[in-house]
């Protein structure tokens, strides 16, 4: 029995594969049969007559995807969004669907030229008529969603599309009647996968995997109690039948070369109205400002990406480029994003990069109060390494004690306002915290080339590599290192006990004795290995000069421990004359401080070895405040925990054989650091060697 469904579709009189403008397209240019494309087209055409209305319209030559009317647009009651195509390919198709529609009496309407929209191919209404799914990515915008919501007064949710295969919503996702879905969960995001999951429940939906997906099992035509599609695994067809489903198969492999199956042939034009559905959207727009050199320090680039990979989408509104090599461009871009929560991580990583409101729109920030000691609001701003401004009663105020991963704090004093960036255990009951995005921005650096090319840590460029030739960055590295020094900067280093495994020692030791570092950071281990290495001349028992393990020597460092521990402390030994030699020794030897931060592996510890972590915490801080570069050897615990209380501007060099510790100092985004995948013991042997070929040692001129 035929219901009063109708669908339409186009014969495929002309009919091919002309070009590619989808992954299923390449390798099959010209490639399709037109007899077999007829017959395939013929089967579905006459099956769909036996369930339902199917109305035709008139191919037309030189748009062989014509015949794929799903795309013609979306329709809903006596209404239809026109499609607007992505590619060139389909444009011509517009004029002859917007015919068809208006000789059917529909109320036609048209998005924006500059606005894609590729129809029923990327909006699926729900069989319940509850709301409408729009997919968007890669044919779809957006920023088309709301005007959806507008002309169809329906609630319209955002789901966005991960899988260059699955380029259109009707090729993984397919609802069904009852509330049924019928979907491949992996060509959607976590944000739209979460989505699905809160509005249609477990029982209703039916998931697939990769093997049905790559035959269009959800480019499914479902017409009550049927599902008509190109083929199903066995497993997936029990359990559609399971819902109350009848599977009717019908070969379409000619037009899976073009990317499409049942749903993409059809359209169906009698999508019913539920009076009591409205209007509804949860996509947010907002626009954001970019100022400095955002072409050649890649920042536009970085911002775009970041919209599109965030899961949102751009319009470039303004952008007034440079005129001279030393001019500064200005960018305004809209940024769309499906809901409130994904505008705000993206907008947070937006501020990262310098964005901030147009001028007219600049907000003061929000505050909540701390309620409970060490807890702060929810939806608290996090902190980066970059320096932060916060606006106050219509007035930018400098962020205190710039840090990654900490609140900030808003309070009034005698000196005025003041912003202060402070972790979440320092919070107190009635500390201000700002809360959201509005009012906040970095400040980031506005160089021309030229200047960064002079003034910048680039060493070749910031980032990571194992293929750089290492005597080329350990000279730029001593050439650092020595201007720091005469200009009576800060060096400090963060170090790890492999520094001593692999014969650094006795380099870095020259380092603290040349003038070179004003603060050590490490562990226990280091210290004892050191002191180990001094005292009886192995590290973990193994002789140093000869590589091989001594008689008893896994004793040595717990009998250094002892020793120190019985004289008070390092300096006490140095004092004494007990620890005559070795990197602690140069340390207090030359009055430069050091903290060793302790772990629960720790042996002893020795008495200098704090073994309370806030205090440590709060002494690495204290040692890094001026710090000019940061030099961190083969420690992933020390490095990553340093690097997290660096602000940027601040150099780093990071050394480790394992190009993972490197990363994940790189991964902070600061272009003032490098990493160096080497052996630390040859990093540090080329380094004073080369620092040995610069002018004569450095000496500090008496005044008189």
């Amino acid at each position: 029995m035929t219901s009063s469904i109708r669908f339409l579709m186009c014969a495929p009189d002309h009919y091919d594969v002309d070009y590619v403008i989808n992954p299923w397209m390449e390798g099959n240019v010209h490639k399709s049969s037109r007899d077999r494309a007829v017959e395939q087209w013929q089967g579905l055409f006459h099956i769909l007559k036996d369930l339902a209305i199917v109305d035709l319209v008139k191919p037309q030559i030189g748009v062989p995807d014509m015949v794929f009317t799903a795309n013609a647009g979306l329709v809903l009651g006596d209404t239809v969004v026109l499609s607007r195509f992505y590619h060139k390919e389909r444009q011509g198709e517009e004029p002859f669907f917007k015919q068809w529609f208006e000789e059917q009496g529909y109320t036609v309407h048209e998005l924006p030229k500059d606005l894609p929209f590729e129809g029923a191919g990327d909006a699926l209404l729900d069989r319940e008529g509850r709301w409408l799914w729009a997919g968007y990515g890669f044919r779809s915008e957006l920023d088309s969603h709301p005007y959806l919501a507008k002309w169809l007064d329906i609630e319209v949710l955002s789901l966005r599309l991960m899988d260059e295969r699955f380029y259109h919503l009707d090729t993984c996702f397919c609802p069904l009647t009852d509330g049924y879905l019928l979907y491949y969960p992996p060509a959607f995001d976590s944000y739209s996968n979460r989505l699905i999951e809160m509005r249609v429940p477990e029982s209703k939906r039916i998931p697939i995997p990769e093997s049905d997906a790559v035959n269009f099992a959800c480019n499914a035509v479902n017409v009550e109690g049927n599902v008509v599609l190109n083929k199903a695994s066995d497993e997936l067809k029990q359990r559609l039948a399971a819902a109350g489903f009848q599977v009717i198969e019908t070969p379409l492999t000619e037009f899976l070369k073009a990317g499409g199956a049942a749903k993409c042939l059809t359209l169906r034009v009698t999508e019913p109205v539920r009076e009591e559905v409205h209007a509804s959207a949860t996509i947010e727009s907002r626009v954001i400002r970019m100022e400095g050199h955002l072409l050649d320090a890649g920042l536009i680039n970085q911002a775009l990406d970041l919209i599109v990979e965030g899961g949102g989408s751009f319009q470039v509104l303004n952008f007034h480029l440079g005129e001279q090599r030393q001019s500064t461009s200005i960018a305004e871009v809209k940024v769309t994003a499906p809901s409130h929560e994904v505008m705000e991580s993206l907008m947070t990583q937006l501020i990262d990069l310098g964005a901030l409101p147009p001028p007219q729109e600049i907000c003061d920030i929000n505050w909540e109060p701390v309620v409970l000691a060490g807890v702060a609001p929810d939806d608290f701003y996090v902190t980066t390494i970059y320096p932060t401004e916060v606006r106050v009663n219509c007035s930018w105020v400098r962020v205190q004690g710039q840090r990654m991963d900490a609140a900030i704090v808003v309070a009034e004093t005698a000196d005025g306002i003041t912003a202060r960036c402070k972790l979440l255990r320092d919070l107190q009951v009635g500390d201000r915290v700002i809360v959201g995005v509005e009012g906040i921005r970095t400040i980031r650096k506005a160089e021309s080339r030229e200047q960064r090319n002079t003034q910048e840590f680039s060493f070749m460029g910031a980032g990571v590599s194992s293929e750089r030739r290492v005597e080329l960055v350990v000279e730029q590295i001593a050439w650092e290192l020595r201007q720091i020094r005469d200009q009576g900067g800060k060096v400090v280093v963060s170090a790890g006990p492999v520094v001593i495994h692999t014969g650094g020692g006795e380099h870095l030791a020259k380092l603290i004795r040349e003038g070179y570092v004003q603060a050590l950071l490490g562990g226990n281990a280091i210290a004892v290995h050191d002191i180990e290495q001094a005292m009886m001349g192995t590290s973990l028992g193994v002789d140093m000069q000869r590589g091989v393990s001594v008689r008893g020597g896994h004793r040595h460092h717990l009998k250094v421990i002892n020793t120190i521990r019985r004289h008070g402390s390092i300096a006490q030994a140095v004092e004494q004359g007990v620890l005559t030699s070795g990197i602690f020794y140069e340390c207090v030897q030359h009055q430069v401080p050091f903290s060793l931060a302790g772990s629960i592996r720790d042996d002893g510890p020795l008495p200098d070895t704090q073994m309370d972590l806030i205090k440590a915490q709060a002494d690495y801080a204290r040692l890094i405040q001026g710090a000019d570069l940061i030099l961190m050897l083969s420690s992933m615990l020390h490095s990553i925990g340093v690097g997290n209380m660096t602000p940027a501007g601040v150099k780093m060099v990071c050394v480790d054989i394992n190009p993972a510790v490197v990363t994940k100092l790189s991964d902070r985004g600061s272009v003032e650091s490098i990493g160096v995948v080497t052996d630390v013991g040859l990093f540090l042997s080329l380094l004073v060697q080369q620092l040995g070929k610069l002018t004569s040692p450095y000496r500090i001129t008496q005044m008189v």
